[in-house]
């Protein structure tokens, strides 16, 4: 029995969704999870890294900390954009799994 994708691999799919829905062209040419934990949660502190293709690119990322990203399991409990260029950007997530 499959378990399914992993959170990452669902983030990242979430992403390239939210993505093309406003028009935006993105690939993800870097991607790295740590788990983390607290007393009460756990889940992934998650880096990546994007190119991006279109004028849309810079007003998404720039409304992506608000964006809805459901993730089957998991919440999307923060979203920080830590670098943006013209095509490129570094975003960082806290997913955290559901109980």
């Amino acid at each position: 029995m499959s378990r399914g994708p992993d959170v990452t691999t669902l983030l990242e799919r979430r992403l390239r969704i939210a993505a093309e829905a406003a028009g935006v062209a993105i690939e993800i040419v870097a991607s790295t999870a740590t788990p983390w934990a607290s007393g009460t949660f756990n889940g992934a502190r998650h880096h990546l890294t994007l190119i991006g293709d279109g004028a849309g690119f810079a007003p998404w990322l720039a409304n992506l900390p608000e964006a809805d990203l459901p993730l089957r399991g998991h919440l999307v409990a923060d979203l920080v954009v830590t670098s943006a260029a013209e095509r490129t950007a570094t975003i960082e997530i806290l997913s955290v799994k559901e109980r």
